[in-house]
């Protein structure tokens, strides 16, 4: 089940926040290049859980594997005049060289427990923080309602039906994959199914239905 997507890859390596661009070139100019530990954790739990399921791990991942920074992209960043010459003559060449400790997608995990541990040069463990936040999170929250729908229906056949109701067309790939972990059966997106190896059902609209009675 792969989630090596132009998405789940990473895509630009600018989809992140500014601040991060503003803090990797004051370490780069001090000289502040030391061995750095960042963690993703949940400080409490959300209200009427007790558990979460860690997924998006793949993800992440891929993101760090495939972190570069292109041509165009350094040039913007050199348009906007925010950036020293030394921050970006450095880019193009900028990698994620750490280590990764994470729990496996599908683990159960409460408030203060480390998901996911990165160690690496603090300007690389901080640049990433943004991002893979963002990979993890949306992917948790969906795997972990899906396992609470498993236990409170055990035997019954659960099936991903989310897309029109996804906020956009990769969140409903996403929604499947983590589903899927969690306990569900099969998917009725067809691109999920696909993309991770995901049983693929299929519905009816009511339309149908009513096209036939004319």
């Amino acid at each position: 089940m792969s989630e090596a997507t132009a998405e789940g890859s990473g895509g630009s390596a600018l989809v992140t926040d500014l601040y991060h661009f503003t803090m990797l070139d004051s370490y780069y100019r001090l000289g502040m290049q030391a061995p750095a530990v960042f963690e993703f954790f949940v400080r409490r739990m959300p209200d009427a859980r007790n558990f979460l399921v860690a997924a998006g791990l793949e993800a992440a991942l891929d993101y760090l594997e495939s972190l570069r920074f292109t041509a165009d992209e350094i040039a913007w960043l050199a348009s906007t005049g925010r950036f020293s010459s030394a921050l970006l003559d450095r880019l193009s060449d900028f990698r994620y060289t750490g280590g990764v400790y994470a729990m496996p997608e599908g683990t159960v995990f409460f408030a203060s427990q480390p998901v996911l541990r990165v160690i690496a040069p603090l300007p690389e463990a901080q640049f990433i923080e943004s991002r893979v936040v963002n990979l993890l999170n949306y992917r948790t929250m969906v795997a972990s309602k899906a396992a609470r729908v498993r236990l409170v229906a055990p035997r019954a056949q659960l099936i991903d039906f989310g897309m029109r109701r996804a906020h956009g067309a990769e969140a409903a790939c996403f929604a499947a994959r983590a589903s899927y972990i969690a306990g569900f059966d099969a998917t009725a997106t067809v691109e999920a199914a696909r993309r991770y190896g995901i049983p693929v059902v299929c519905m009816m609209a009511h339309s149908f239905v009513q096209a036939h009675m004319l």
